[in-house]
């Protein structure tokens, strides 16, 4: 559905975003994580037609973006990182102008702003001076002028941003609802968000892109622990020599007990039951075996620390 391809974007001498590429597919959830000014929402404008590349190109449903700018925007919805409305408006009527814009006749116009007041909640305040709203409701309605003509690509820059924890939990089953039949491409700060509703994570740094790794990849992880009552001085030689292990390290002893935490080139679901048939083998006790939890925000903090090491080192 997206196809991006070396895109950039320079400011004078400053490149915002650097020669980044990655294709998205129909269905997909996919959070865009970065640290401010990492290019975000750089890429999310372009993708939306709102900014020129500099370089790159863009490719939405098969057609360049620069050849079709009218019919691809046709297919997006996009909440910006500040959400635009006109606050002397009432939601009704904000929607319906927007709705005017996106070109839905009037016939169906009516059904198109039941179906966003409705999947966004809003029906309570429909009447309602958008000035009046408090900054959770104003957000939800920009999400509702992004659902009007049902996108087949939907791109939301911090779509929680002002809402509480009820409004948070109500916005991501509706994400996860759109994209059953929807691109979603999602922007925020908030990591636990992206673990919550996509499948997949784009991460920047310094306007290129670090990681593109579906979630289960990032969270299987490669680092196995196992505790067992073999001492380092014998266990460490026969799990090293285990195929596919690329460090060994003593974690914890404790009593008769002893941990490890191995490195591999393998996700450990693969390794577990060479080491659980080693340690049989041996004829020691097995005390516990399983994978070390990684969270996004473990991955994130290590890509993080590891550009960081490879800028101070170069």
């Amino acid at each position: 559905m997206i196809d991006v391809t070396n895109l950039s974007r320079r400011y004078g001498n400053f490149t915002a975003v650097d020669q980044v590429s990655f294709q998205i597919g129909c269905g997909e959830i996919v959070g865009l994580l970065g640290h401010n000014g990492a290019g975000k929402s750089t890429i999310m404008k372009m993708l939306t037609g709102f900014l020129e590349p500099s370089g790159g190109e863009i490719r939405i449903a098969g057609e360049t973006l620069l050849a079709d700018r009218c019919g691809a925007q046709a297919r997006i919805g996009y909440l910006p990182e500040n959400c635009p409305v006109y606050p002397e408006m009432s939601v009704v009527d904000f929607l319906d102008y927007t709705a005017s814009l996106r070109g839905i006749a009037p016939p169906e116009r009516s059904r198109a702003i039941r179906r966003a007041l409705d999947q966004t909640a809003l029906y309570d305040k429909a009447t309602s001076i958008i000035a009046t709203l408090s900054r959770g409701y104003r957000q939800r309605v920009g999400v509702a002028q992004a659902l009007l003509h049902n996108p087949e690509i939907l791109i939301l820059d911090e779509p929680t941003n002002g809402l509480d924890p009820s409004q948070i939990e109500h916005m991501r089953e509706l994400i996860r609802e759109l994209g059953c039949k929807a691109t979603v491409i999602i922007s925020t700060h908030i990591l636990q968000e992206v673990e919550a509703i996509c499948n997949r994570v784009l991460i920047l740094r310094n306007g290129r892109l670090a990681l593109d790794a579906r979630m289960e990849e990032l969270t299987q992880g490669k680092t196995l622990l196992v505790s067992c009552s073999a001492p380092p001085a014998e266990a460490l030689p026969k799990l090293r020599m285990l195929p596919g292990v690329t460090e060994v390290q003593s974690h914890v002893e404790k009593d008769s007990c002893c941990s490890y935490r191995l490195r591999a080139e393998m996700f450990v679901d693969e390794l577990a039951p060479q080491v659980a048939a080693t340690v049989i083998a041996q004829g020691w006790r097995l005390f516990e075996l399983h994978r070390e939890e990684r969270t996004l925000e473990k991955v994130f903090h290590e890509l993080s620390n590891a550009v960081d090491e490879t800028a101070h080192a170069a």
